[in-house]
């Protein structure tokens, strides 16, 4: 999961001998072994490569838990708040919190705040190491997995012996020999228990009938918690929108899009849906937000009824017979319109991605490769790829003046988190998403706009900071050794992953600038000038380790974090063991 075959040049859908995919499987048969949490890539390869994908799990979750300082500092704050608030030692141990909060790099200035955030930090749910293909679940890992699953005796029971046992390679054998195997829907294992047992045929939804009456509800809740977040109504909202997180929750950001800007799904007779209309004003009780909507590739192929929903909820905002300090939208398609000499749809459009075929924007392999110098390269990278606009028709056209246009306006960044496996520093996708577009904002506007999180991990509306998001990963997975051990446990690949992890974080400083100097600090304490650690991760992955090293100096050459003298020695002595280490194992 997932490879090259179904991204290669042609049709989307009704491929033949012309279209790349088609061409280069023949008559071959694909078997796809997939992650039951992706069906949006599933039915991508499905669609355009033919697969057969039997699913296998992902890893099982925990409770990140506290640790070292974050423990000690917890049992400091249960002493004070369990305290008379008139107490005399209160003032003492408050002085106390505030030194070990700042030991964890923490603010330990209001204590009631503080305990929330310890909270949320040992709450938060990690992966417990990764999943091995055919190896079914501990019990220990049954019972802590099934605990952050809401479920009576009966369906704990009845998914506790479907986790116990295990398929994937049976199915897998059987898909190979060519017999049948049976469908089920894709989703996260903590919200969507039907994906077991694990061994099947994936498949996604109807887009006919997406968004549904549930996620514009919630979408509409999730909306408004991020205009309640920030410190003023925004005018502007840039917001990324992925294939994965709308077909998991049928429509959920979708539905966002559509309650900022006051609009909602228009479904035929048929119930099919076709098209977009206006919520009246009155009812909204707010201005029309302007939101400017950036679709990922597989957004685009899979959802292409929605991608014209948007477009046509855009442009009716802006033709919209409304007052302009009402009708964000209109005020500055108007603009647009005069400015650049267009008519009202085009200056009215706002769903931007790819061009047909192409994906991603590039941010994330200029930032792996080291092959970027000033950031705005990150911002080139981002508009060259991303500027084409997709109207009413569905088609795209390259549009790079109207992106700057609108760029320039956006004041809030935003981004769903819906995945409990995956977060933003997991993966390269989401700061090349989100930051790409936020280090494109900064430079049209000459400031940084505000980003955020919406994290819906767990069934609730939350957005956070993406500096507060990416501290919280920090803590409860990077410098988490319940996190780092369980990666450890796999050898070469768990170290792999580690290194991403930094990698990400890195690429988060290039993009957004929102990475703490404190976390480079620990994490170079924890990986690198740690000798036991470092030799621990240079015996099972000499390279990653070596990569490791070498990201944190380019992450001071950069100067996103700025190390004393001694440290930045140690680290440099320590990169270069680690390199003549891979050159030694490359000769041998």
């Amino acid at each position: 999961m997932h490879g090259a075959l179904e991204f290669m040049p042609g049709k989307q859908t009704g491929l033949n001998g012309k279209d790349w995919p088609d061409r280069l499987i023949g008559e071959m048969p694909n078997v796809y072994l997939y992650a039951a949490n992706n069906p949006s890539e599933a039915t991508l390869a499905k669609r355009r490569a033919n697969a057969i994908t039997v699913t296998h799990l992902t890893p099982p979750l925990a409770s990140s838990g506290l640790y070292k300082g974050l423990a000690e500092l917890k049992d400091s704050l249960t002493r004070w708040r369990a305290l008379d608030p008139n107490a005399a030692e209160r003032s003492d141990l408050a002085t106390l919190i505030a030194d070990q909060a700042s030991g964890v790099d923490m603010d330990g200035a209001d204590p009631d705040q503080l305990w929330l955030k310890l909270l949320e930090t040992e709450d938060a749910l990690i992966p417990d190491g990764l999943h091995v293909v055919g190896r079914s679940m501990g019990a220990e890992e049954r019972a802590e997995h099934l605990s952050h699953m809401s479920l009576d005796a009966d369906e704990w029971a009845r998914i506790d012996a479907l986790l116990s046992q295990n398929d994937e390679l049976p199915a897998l054998m059987r898909a190979l020999g060519g017999h049948f195997v049976p469908p089920v829907p894709g989703g996260d294992l903590i919200r969507s228990p039907e994906i077991l047992p694990t061994g099947r045929n994936i498949h996604a939804f109807d887009p006919f009938r997406m968004p549904t009456a549930f996620a514009l509800q919630d979408g509409a809740k999730q909306a408004q918690v991020l205009l309640e977040t920030h410190d003023a109504l925004p005018r502007t909202i840039a917001l990324v929108l992925w294939g994965s997180d709308n077909i998991k929750t049928d429509g959920g950001p979708i539905g966002q899009a559509l309650a900022l800007m006051g609009a909602t799904p228009r479904f035929d007779h048929y119930g099919r849906l076709c098209g977009a209309d206006l919520v009246p004003l009155e009812e909204l009780g707010r201005p029309r937000i302007d939101v400017v909507m950036t679709l990922s590739g597989i957004f685009r192929d899979l959802l292409p009824l929605q991608t014209r929903m948007l477009a046509e909820a855009a442009y009716k905002c802006a033709t919209a017979d409304e007052a302009l300090d009402q009708n964000f939208v209109r005020a500055h398609a108007l603009a647009y319109a005069e400015e650049m000499g267009v008519d009202m749809e085009t200056a009215a459009l706002r769903v931007f991605s790819n061009a047909e075929g192409a994906y991603g924007s590039n941010v994330n392999a200029l930032v792996d490769s080291s092959a970027f110098g000033d950031e705005d390269e990150l911002a080139d990278a981002y508009q060259n790829r991303k500027s084409f606009a997709y109207g009413m028709n569905g088609k795209a056209s390259a549009n790079p003046a109207l992106l700057q246009k609108t760029l320039k306006d956006v004041e809030v960044a935003y981004q769903n988190l819906e995945s409990v496996e995956l977060g933003v520093t997991t993966v390269d996708h989401y700061f090349d998403t989100l930051g790409g577009i936020s280090r494109a904002v900064k430079r049209a506007r000459g400031e940084e706009a505000a980003i955020y999180i919406g994290d819906q991990t767990r069934g609730s509306a939350k957005v956070r900071t993406l500096k507060d998001q990416v501290a919280l990963e920090t803590r409860t997975r990077s410098l988490n050794p319940k996190w780092f051990e369980g990666m450890l446990n796999h050898g070469h690949e768990g170290v792999r992953q580690i290194e991403a992890q930094v990698t990400n974080t890195m690429g988060w400083s290039a993009t957004t600038g929102s990475v703490e100097p404190w976390v480079y600090q620990r994490i170079s304490e924890t990986f690198v000038l740690d000798d036991e650690m470092r030799k621990r991760l240079a015996e099972l992955n000499p390279q990653a380790s070596s990569r490791m090293a070498n990201r944190l100096l380019e992450a001071h050459d950069r100067n996103y974090w700025t190390p004393d003298d001694d440290t930045l020695a140690a680290l440099q002595d320590a990169a270069d063991e680690l390199e003549d280490r891979v050159e030694g194992v490359a000769a041998e």
